[in-house]
């Protein structure tokens, strides 16, 4: 397994995070989606790698910096046929550990409330992420959750 910064120009990351997109618009109010398209994730405050097996893509995720002492975990997502092989906690080690080099010192997201999203919940739980209130430009929202 290899995580590589990505310029997000191949094929096969754009249907990951339309994959993302698909599957967030079907689980939260379009007003309540707060994932990136691939124009957004090109933004110079935001860094994106792409996690692969060999040449098959199982991942993918984002860093976003709110300020030079904190960051938010974006764009996380592994397709549906590559579930369970580990890619997830990969690029959220990697995601911690880049923030650490950063000198961040509180790490934040924001996903769903949908049962759908629990797995991600217990990702994130399992590395000691807690809710939290909103934070940045977000507001409270029954969809979203802190973290």
């Amino acid at each position: 397994m290899r995580i590589e910064i990505d310029d997000l120009s191949r094929p096969k990351v754009h249907a990951l995070l339309q994959e993302h997109l698909t599957d967030m618009y079907e689980l939260s109010p379009p007003e309540q989606v707060f994932a990136l398209d691939v124009k957004k994730l090109k933004a110079p405050d935001i860094t994106f790698w792409s996690v692969w097996e060999e040449d098959n893509l199982i991942g993918c995720g984002a860093l976003k910096e709110l300020s030079v002492s904190q960051g938010e975990i974006k764009s996380m997502r592994t397709p549906a046929a590559t579930r369970n092989r580990g890619a997830g906690r990969a690029v959220r080690e990697h995601i911690i550990a880049v923030a650490k080099q950063r000198g961040y010192t509180r790490l934040n997201l924001e996903t769903g409330t949908h049962a759908a999203f629990e797995p991600a919940h217990n990702l994130y739980r399992s590395k000691g992420f807690t809710l939290s209130g909103p934070f940045g430009s977000y507001r409270p929202d029954p969809h979203s959750l802190f973290m």
